[in-house]
């Protein structure tokens, strides 16, 4: 059977134009981060409101992931993530025109975060879709891996682009670009190929709601969501305050901007290489462990290392084996929820993880008072990441993936 299903080379345009404006919505996220100082000034606001425009997305998310994934599960991601990249482009642009005025910059703000869950929550769905089993790992890789990209860009890029034109003129270019992004998606995205890259039936779905109670008497379902929530929750605690983590240990702001980055080149490799692996061995339980184990080392680095090349390496580390995990927990999600919709399954990992991650952010900076020692906080951290493997071990392996024919 495995002989008789076609796939498509088209299937690689539509992941291309899908990484394209993963990497463009991040950097609208992001954009203000590196420059938050310079937006101060320029606003003539206070710094609270400037982190706002990134901290609004995790909290448009709360309200937005389910209705996002009900309409990519219900119309498709021809829809769905239609969608998302149109919000995106949109409001980007009105960002770009307007963006000398603030109210209106957050206006614009609130809007792209509106179409995010759209593109972020799209990962399985765009791969079973198009891409076969054994492939759909490497795919969730391919499209998390975009985000990283994203974010790289914009820490390194917009800092040079402010320099250069001034707050309004580089938003206009992101604006265009994420304009001109967002008309390449809807011009080149398919909904689907003209036969399924899978055995006759296993395209069917049942509806969300049907979906939503088959996954909760998952009980392996139960056990990546609680993962998800302490593993994500963790690393946007740890990328928020990494300044802060380090500085005590005598770590300058430029050498914490090198160590954030250097995590995320460390999530661009393990993304690289521990989905394709999952795919060519069949396998997605012990990769979720490899991940969950391995990120421990690096937490340990950060915690305490006071040496700067350990403390380099512990963010390689980290972000190695926690970020390559993501996407290998969505396709896992998918396969143990079948047939549950996917972008229902991987909205859920997901809510949980920015539910944990505006928690433990919040919860982090009130632990700790104001220029103190990070420290408590992240041994708590390593705490609930040790229960976290043990947690894991009690997935069992996916049967779809060990199936011979896919």
């Amino acid at each position: 059977m495995e002989q008789n299903i076609k796939v498509y080379s088209y299937r690689w345009v539509v992941l291309f134009v899908y990484f394209l404006i993963n990497a463009l919505m991040q950097i609208q996220w992001i954009a203000f981060a590196p420059i938050t100082s310079e937006a101060v000034a320029f606003y003539k606001v206070p710094a609270l409101q400037i982190d706002l425009l990134s901290l609004i997305f995790m909290i448009v998310y709360l309200f937005v992931s389910f209705p996002a994934s009900y309409i990519i599960d219900t119309w498709g991601i021809r829809t769905g993530i239609g969608i998302g990249a149109a919000l995106m482009g949109i409001f980007g642009l009105m960002k770009g025109i307007y963006g000398a005025n603030y109210d209106m910059v957050i206006i614009a703000q609130i809007g792209i975060a509106v179409g995010q869950p759209f593109i972020l929550n799209s990962v399985t769905k765009v791969g079973v879709r198009w891409f076969p089993l054994h492939e759909r790992a490497t795919q969730a890789g391919i499209s998390v891996l975009a985000q990283f990209v994203g974010i790289i860009i914009a820490m390194a890029l917009t800092p040079i682009l402010f320099k250069m034109y001034g707050m309004e003129r580089m938003l206009l270019i992101y604006g265009i670009t994420t304009m001109a992004g967002a008309v390449i998606f809807l011009i080149l995205n398919r909904e689907n190929p003209p036969t399924p890259p899978c055995p006759a039936g296993h395209d069917e779905r049942i509806a969300v709601f049907a979906g939503l109670k088959h996954i909760y008497k998952q009980k392996d379902m139960i056990y990546l969501i609680i993962f998800f929530f302490v593993a994500l929750g963790i690393f946007n605690a740890v990328t928020t305050w990494i300044e802060q983590i380090i500085s005590p240990r005598g770590f300058t702001i430029t050498e914490a901007g090198i160590a954030g980055a250097l995590m995320m080149v460390g999530g661009i490799v393990g993304a690289s290489i521990l989905p394709v692996l999952s795919d060519k061995m069949r396998k997605r339980k012990i990769f979720i462990v490899i991940a969950s184990i391995g990120a421990i080392p690096g937490l340990v680095g950060m915690t305490f290392a006071g040496n700067y090349g350990t403390l380099l390496a512990s963010c390689l580390i980290f972000g190695f084996f926690l970020m390559a995990g993501g996407p290998i927990c969505y396709q896992y999600s998918a396969e143990i929820s079948y047939p549950a919709p996917e972008a229902t399954s991987q909205g859920l990992l997901m809510l949980a993880g920015q539910i944990s991650g505006i928690i433990f952010v919040f919860g982090m900076d009130i632990l700790t008072a104001a220029g103190a020692s990070k420290t408590p906080a992240m041994l708590v951290f390593l705490a609930l990441m040790i229960i976290n493997v043990f947690i894991i071990l009690k997935l069992k392996e996916s049967k779809m993936v060990k199936a011979d024919v896919i």
